[in-house]
Order: C-alpha cells, then sequence, then structure tokens
C-alpha cells in the first residue's frame, strides 16, 4: 500500500512538470504556438520533457523567422512603391550603372533593410511623394543638410545626463562612401494637377541623396526605369513623368571663364581704383600747397603707391574726371534733403518710391512663384480684393510713363535758352543739338544698367548650377546672345521670352519715347502745328490700335491670358505710349497756360480726393477677370487714361502749390533721398530676389503674414544695395555728364 502510493504519487509529479513545461513554452513564445500546445495537450503522444522543449522551441523560431521576412518583403514592396531612392536601388544591374555605383547602390539598399542609422539618414535625407500636389506641390526636394551629414557629422552637442530612446549613429555614423545630393528634374503629365499656364509649373523636383560614384546620365536612365514601373503602378494622378535632366549642384568652371565674369570684375576694380584717387585727390587738396604739415602725409609705403599716380593726378581733366567718384560728395548728394522749392513738383519723389516698392512687392511675387509650392493659391489671393494691389501692380508702370512724359515736355519747354537755340539753329545743328541730349541720356542711364546686366548674367549662371530649383528665366543664356538688344534699348520688339533682363522692357520703352518726345518737341519750336496734330494723332492711333491688338488676341485680365499677351500688349511700345502722350499734352497745357482755371479751396479738396479715388478703382479694375474681352478692352484702354489723367492732377496739383493731407506724405523730405536710389532700386530689386530665392534649398509657401514680413525684409536689402550701386555705378556718371554740360559750347 504504502509502495502503491508512493507510485501514485510519483506519477502525479511527473504529470504536473510536463503539464507545467508545456505552459511555460507558451508564454515564452507570446501566444504564437497555440495550434501547436493544443495538439500536444489534446493528443496521444506522450513526449519526454527535453523532446518537448526542442521540439516547441524549433517551431518558434521557424514561426518567428517566416514573420520576419514576411515583414522584410512587406517593407521591400511599401518602399519600391513611395521611396524613390529605394526604388532606383531596386531597378539598378550591372548594365545600366558602373561597377561601383551598382555596389554602392545595393549596399544602400541593403544597409536600409538592416536599419542602418546612416542608411536610414540616406533614406530620409532623399524626397518622395508630399501632399498638396493638386495645387501645385512639385518641389520632392528632401534635405539638402542632412544628405551633407553624410560625411560631416551634425554638429550638436547632447548631454549624457538625459537617457534617449533615439540611436546615437543618428548624428554620427557616416556614410562608407562619398555620397552626394542631386535633384532630378521631370516633366508630368497629370491631368490631376490645376494648370495654370504659367511658365514651368509641371516641372517635378525630385532631391536624392545618391553614391557620387554614379554619373547623372546613369540617375537619369535609373529615374526613367523606375518611373516606368513601381512608381507608375502606385502612381493615382496619372502622372506620366518624363525625365528631363538631372543637376548635381555643382558650379561649373566655365563660370569663371564668362565674358561677364571679365567685365563685372574689371569694372569693379577700377571703379574701385577711381574712389581711391578721388579719396586721395581730396586729400590732397586739404594740404598746404607745399604738400607738407608737420604730422600728417602718407606713410612712405604708400607715398610709393601714390607717386605712380601723382603725375596724372596733376592734370586738370583727369582731377575733374576723377572727382565725379568721390565717395563723400556722392553720400552727401544721396542723403541731403532740403525744403521744397516753388519751382520743383515735390509730390514727384514720393510717387516715384511709392510705385518703386510696389513693383518690387509685385517682383517678389512674380519671383516666388519659381519656387511656391502652393501655386494656385498664390494666384488666388492675385484676386483678392486686398492684393489687388500687388496684382495690378505692372499698372503702376504707368505712372512712371506719365511722369516721364510729363517732365519730358515740361523741362523742354521751360528751358528758353534751349528753345532760342533750336529756333536759330539750322537742321544740321538741331540734329547735333539732339544728339547730344540723348548722349548725356545714355551716360547717365547705361553705366548702372551695364554692371547689373553683367550681374544678371553672373547670378544666372550661378543659381542655374548651383540651386535646387529648375530656373526657366535662363538670363545668362540669353543675355550672353543678345546683349546688344539691351545696350540699344531695343529688347521689347521681340519676344517676351527672349528678353534678355525682362524687367527692363520699361527701361526700352522710356528710351523710345524720349527720341520720339524730343523729335516732336523740336518739331513743335520751328512748327507748333505740325506737331499738335501729330500729337493728337499718335493718341488717337494708340487707341485704336490698343483696341485692334486686344480684339484680336482675345485679351482679358486673367493672369493666363495677361502672360500669353505679353509679347503682344504687355511690353509693346506701341499699346504703353498712352501714359507718355497723356503726360506730355497736360505738360504741354501747364507749361503753355493753355488751360487757366479758378476753384475754391473745397472743390480742390474734393478733386484731390476724387483723383485718389480714380486711382484706386483703376488698381481694382481687375478685380473681376472674366468680363469677356470686349469691356476689358475698353477698361484696358480708357481707364488706362482716367489713371493717367489722375496722376497728372496730383503732379500739376503739387507743381502748383495745392494739396491735401495724403499729398503732403507724398511730398515729405525723406522721399527726396528714396527718390535718388529709385532708378538701382529698380533695377537689382529682380536681380536681390531672384538670387535669394534661388540660394534657397527648400520651397516656399505662400501665406498673408510670411508675404508680408518676406516683402518688409527684400525691401530693407534692395534699398541697401541700392544706396551702393547708385554711388558707385550711377552718380559718378550723372556727375560727369553734369560736367560737360557745363563744358561752354558754341552750338
Amino acid at each position: 500500500m504504502p509502495r502503491y502510493g508512493y507510485g501514485i504519487a510519483s506519477t502525479a509529479l511527473w504529470l504536473s512538470l510536463l503539464l507545467g513545461s508545456c505552459v511555460g513554452i507558451q508564454n515564452e513564445s507570446t501566444l504564437q504556438l497555440q495550434t501547436f500546445d493544443h495538439a500536444i495537450l489534446n493528443g496521444s503522444n506522450i513526449w519526454s520533457n527535453k523532446d518537448l522543449e526542442v521540439t516547441v522551441t524549433a517551431n518558434a523560431n521557424e514561426v518567428e523567422n517566416d514573420d520576419d521576412g514576411a515583414k522584410t518583403d512587406r517593407h521591400e514592396a511599401l518602399l519600391a512603391q513611395s521611396s524613390i531612392i529605394y526604388g532606383l536601388t531596386e531597378v539598378a544591374n550591372a548594365s545600366n550603372v558602373n561597377p561601383i555605383c551598382h555596389a554602392q547602390l545595393k549596399h544602400v539598399q541593403r544597409s536600409i533593410l538592416n536599419k542602418q542609422p546612416w542608411a536610414l539618414k540616406v533614406l530620409d535625407a532623399s524626397g518622395g511623394k508630399p501632399s498638396g500636389f493638386i495645387f501645385g506641390q512639385n518641389y520632392w526636394l528632401g534635405s539638402r543638410e542632412a544628405c551633407g551629414s553624410m560625411q560631416r557629422p551634425l554638429g550638436i552637442t547632447l548631454s549624457k545626463q538625459y537617457k534617449r530612446q533615439m540611436h546615437n549613429g543618428l548624428i554620427t555614423q557616416q556614410s562608407p562612401f562619398d555620397m552626394d545630393y542631386r535633384v532630378i528634374y521631370l516633366r508630368h503629365n497629370s491631368p490631376w494637377q490645376v494648370e495654370l499656364k504659367l511658365m514651368s509649373e509641371q516641372i517635378i523636383h525630385i532631391g536624392l541623396c545618391l553614391p557620387s560614384s554614379c554619373k547623372s546620365s546613369e540617375i537619369q536612365q535609373l529615374t526613367s526605369d523606375y518611373m516606368a514601373g513601381s512608381f507608375k503602378d502606385s502612381d493615382i494622378f496619372e502622372m506620366q513623368p518624363e525625365v528631363l535632366y538631372v543637376k548635381d549642384l555643382k558650379l561649373r568652371d566655365v563660370f569663371y571663364n564668362r565674358l561677364s565674369f571679365k567685365l563685372v570684375v574689371g569694372f569693379v576694380l577700377a571703379t574701385c581704383a577711381f574712389m581711391l584717387c578721388a579719396q586721395q585727390l581730396s586729400v590732397a587738396k586739404q594740404l598746404p600747397a607745399d604738400g607738407h604739415v608737420d604730422g600728417a602725409g602718407l606713410a612712405p609705403v604708400e607715398s610709393e603707391i601714390w607717386r605712380a599716380l601723382h603725375f596724372l593726378l596733376k592734370w586738370r581733366p583727369v582731377q575733374s574726371f576723377v572727382s565725379c567718384y568721390d565717395v563723400a560728395n556722392n553720400w552727401r548728394r544721396i542723403v541731403a534733403t532740403r525744403e521744397n522749392s516753388s519751382s520743383e513738383i515735390p509730390l514727384l519723389n514720393g510717387l516715384r518710391s511709392v510705385c518703386a516698392v510696389g513693383i518690387l512687392i509685385f517682383h517678389v511675387m512674380w519671383f516666388m512663384y519659381f519656387t511656391v509650392h502652393n501655386k494656385a493659391t498664390l494666384l488666388a489671393y492675385g484676386e483678392q480684393i486686398f492684393f489687388q494691389y500687388i496684382s495690378s501692380a505692372p499698372l503702376l508702370v504707368d505712372v512712371f510713363f506719365t511722369i516721364s512724359g510729363f517732365l519730358q515736355t515740361y523741362n523742354f519747354l521751360r528751358n528758353t535758352k534751349q528753345l532760342q537755340a533750336i529756333r536759330d539753329n539750322g537742321s544740321i545743328a538741331n540734329v547735333k543739338l539732339f544728339c547730344k541730349l540723348l548722349f548725356h541720356r545714355y551716360l547717365r542711364l547705361v553705366p548702372l544698367y551695364l554692371i547689373v546686366m553683367g550681374s544678371v548674367d553672373l547670378v544666372f549662371a550661378y543659381i542655374g548650377d548651383t540651386s535646387v530649383y529648375h530656373i526657366n528665366e535662363r538670363f545668362d543664356e540669353i543675355c550672353s546672345q543678345h546683349w546688344w538688344r539691351n545696350l540699344l534699348f531695343i529688347q521689347n520688339f521681340y519676344d517676351f521670352n527672349d528678353l534678355c533682363l525682362n524687367w527692363s522692357w520699361s527701361m526700352a520703352c522710356d528710351m523710345q519715347f524720349f527720341l520720339i518726345a524730343n523729335a516732336i518737341l523740336f518739331l513743335y519750336v520751328k512748327h507748333p502745328k505740325s506737331a499738335k496734330l501729330l500729337t493728337l494723332a499718335g493718341l488717337v492711333a494708340n487707341i485704336v490700335w490698343s483696341f485692334g491688338i486686344g480684339i484680336k488676341s482675345n485679351f482679358e485680365f486673367s493672369f493666363d491670358i495677361v502672360y500669353g499677351t505679353s509679347s503682344q500688349i504687355y511690353i509693346n511700345p506701341i499699346v504703353r505710349v498712352l501714359p507718355y502722350i497723356v503726360g506730355s499734352i497736360v505738360a504741354f497745357c501747364l507749361a503753355e497756360r493753355r488751360v487757366s482755371y479758378q476753384l475754391s479751396e473745397g472743390q480742390q479738396r474734393w478733386l484731390w480726393h476724387f483723383c485718389l479715388l480714380v486711382f484706386v478703382i483703376c488698381i481694382h479694375s481687375t478685380i473681376k477677370r472674366d468680363l469677356g474681352y470686349m469691356i476689358t478692352i475698353v477698361l484696358f484702354a480708357l481707364g488706362r487714361i482716367c489713371f493717367s489723367l489722375s496722376v497728372c492732377w496730383m503732379i500739376v496739383g503739387s507743381a502748383t502749390g495745392r494739396g491735401v493731407w495724403w499729398s503732403r506724405l507724398l511730398e515729405a523730405r525723406c522721399f527726396q533721398h528714396l527718390n535718388r536710389v529709385s532708378y538701382a532700386f529698380y533695377l537689382l530689386n529682380p536681380l536681390i530676389i531672384s538670387l535669394i530665392y534661388g540660394l534657397s534649398s527648400s520651397s516656399t509657401h505662400a501665406d498673408p503674414i510670411m508675404l508680408c514680413i518676406i516683402c518688409c525684409g527684400f525691401t530693407l536689402i534692395v534699398y541697401l544695395a541700392s544706396i551702393v550701386f547708385s554711388m558707385a555705378f550711377e552718380l559718378p556718371y550723372s556727375n560727369l555728364s553734369s560736367l560737360l554740360l557745363r563744358k561752354p559750347k558754341t552750338t
């Protein structure tokens, strides 16, 4: 009996150990082997504890390996469809890339699947499909800085006092081979993106972090293969991309061999040399006649440097020329302000300055279009009431044309000596006088224009190589071919897309209007009736031409039509001469006292406010952009006449000493200073804006608040640059022109 009871107890203990071991293994396998456990528990076979443990563990490892393999396959399939960089590593083989590139791409692929920190940084630094494609998100740029950290670890110090969940290798681990940031440009043909018909919005930018051993041509081929395979299979937007080219963002050596580089550097060095000579001449004039003062004078080495120029600086013509570059005098001319005199029109200073800033803000939006990832939203802002001051800013160019026409005629008719000379001269003498006026205008405008044109050529060559963006307007290529058009001021006769400095079209128009106006004014001195009839005929012909070209082009105020008709309407001198003619006619009436009026103070005040109202209504006339081409043409032609007349009243009112509170603001003395740099401000702002946008590594977002901040920043930067360029390249030649005019002439 005791023996029997002992046997029963032993059997029960053995069974309990067996069951306990099975339950333990089931828990350790995280319930992944429930089927096997149930089979064991319900089966008839009785295994030993050791055999059971080995069998169950082996089955658990097998299932875990199968699960890991399935998970890896899912990761690979997902990455192949969603990650462009991983897709390129998949399609790479020994036949489409060089052996080193192939080996390194496959190493990147394996390292991504193995979750190596450096490989995940490569994956993360490379661009993929972002949201917002429908409204213009074509910038899949990734992170250029993150790709650069492959060889240059991020310089950041993290304290060891805090426990972090991140992998330490995210900061310290580097790639086993050199990696470069490349940008691939594709043209998509998707019907699922808002097509604005403005420049190159269909260009997709894809930034990828790739091995340096891979050539751009190989990357282009790999991308074509991937786009035709895995990418196409998961492309719900039906992009059908076409690979255009690949950019490595490295400046080519040919940049330093450009003619513009040599000319700009030579021009800048010569200007600096003239400034130094002017400074030396200014110091020398302050010394006594013998040139020596106790404790004064130059150091011996500097004396040797200046001794070589001493002889030339003694020559009076050289002294006069060098003095034009005197920095101190030019600085005083720029910053000086004085009380407005009765012979001036002080409102012009404020009007020019405000319009110049308005055009700058328009250029901020224009060049932002190449970098913004919500293009449709940006244009939608332009159709709102508040933003009409920006989207209608091209109309402000008519303000400058009106002012130019008014001043050209007004100053000409007030110059009694010149009028008498024209009456007394014969045809040949008047031709010489006409050419002299043209020469002095050319001398004042061209030096700054030339240095800006060379700078634009260099800037666009630079950002064309190094910017992540596709540069649609390659002025470096256009200017190298068509620079002579700009120097002759005839660039607006050609297609808008072929313009070097396309914002300089108004300068060409202004120069052409100057020539025509001077010719008519010369004719007026000799034959007044013929000149008047010719002017009126030109006004009527311009209105008829504007209607005709508008009907032919089905012109509307929509952004796509305005851009599409730039060559026929926007930059066409025949169309744009209208405000110049209006300004000239008003100036003639004022100078010749052909219009006299007596208004009470209340009537004058009402007329001022009425002109401002007309000005504002004309600015907002484009709020409705689908009026039909006939109504649009009427608004375009007749509305511009009303707009120019409102500007003319402001000018006439200021010239005759009348005004209201808001006109007094435009007559403030501070605008005298801003007006002196307005020419440089106008020329430089597109150059600086495009350079800063081109150097950015991420796309921009059109947001009203940020746009206000960006515009303020650009205004300040351009203003400071305008002071420097005006002092170096505008005022010296203005001084030289004045110097030549002061010399006595026989004619």
